[in-house]
């Protein structure tokens, strides 16, 4: 039998689903200004990537909200603060708060809801589950990069590496410290098969 759904735990997890993806999302946004203040674009854009994301999944709960529209929700939950000024630590931190959330939150939270009779919301949960499994994956093989000193050196002399700024190919086991074309600096570079539509094949 189908729980009532303003007396169901999921309609608890659902709120506190949504004011995480907030809350992931406002700290992706910042980790993506202080990786501007520090000129490492690539890191900037994928912290905004992934915020922007985010924010679609806040969306995704709010909307399952509807049948509890003008109610307060209380609930108990535990936000980290992660305010860090070291690149290092943000990209860490991020990947284990995305592991916490693809391993443990939202498959607790679909099973949840499957066993109150919300097949549609236990299918969300799982679904956003996948696809922060995929940032953690994202953060994982930056922080790798940038532990390693491997954000803007590859073991491949024929690495390919794009300018972010102004489209710019380079091909080196380093991209240049300046961009020959826009004299962007080498924070602009990224490795080519990590920009946006590069794998597009005609």
């Amino acid at each position: 039998m189908k729980t009532v759904f303003n007396e169901s735990q999921t309609r608890i997890n659902l709120m506190r689903a949504f004011a995480g993806e907030c809350q992931s999302r406002q700290r992706y946004y910042q980790a993506a200004l202080t990786a501007q203040q520090q000129k490492l674009v690539g890191i900037e854009r994928m912290f905004r990537f992934t915020a922007e994301q985010e924010e679609r999944h806040a969306i995704v709960f709010w909307k399952h909200l509807k049948d509890s529209a003008g109610a307060n929700i209380d609930f108990t939950a535990g936000f980290p603060a992660d305010v860090y000024e070291d690149i290092q630590q943000l990209l860490d931190a991020s990947a284990d708060e995305e592991e916490k959330e693809y391993s443990i939150v939202y498959p607790d939270f679909a099973r949840i809801a499957a066993d109150e009779g919300f097949a549609d919301i236990a299918s969300d949960f799982r679904m956003v589950s996948e696809i922060e499994k995929s940032h953690n994956d994202r953060f994982r093989y930056y922080g790798g990069l940038y532990r390693s000193g491997k954000l803007f050196r590859s073991d491949d002399t024929g690495q390919t590496w794009m300018c972010l700024n102004c489209g710019h190919i380079h091909k080196g086991s380093e991209p240049p410290q300046e961009c020959p074309l826009c004299r962007a600096a080498q924070g602009c570079f990224i490795r080519e098969n990590e920009a946006a539509f590069t794998s597009a094949e005609m």
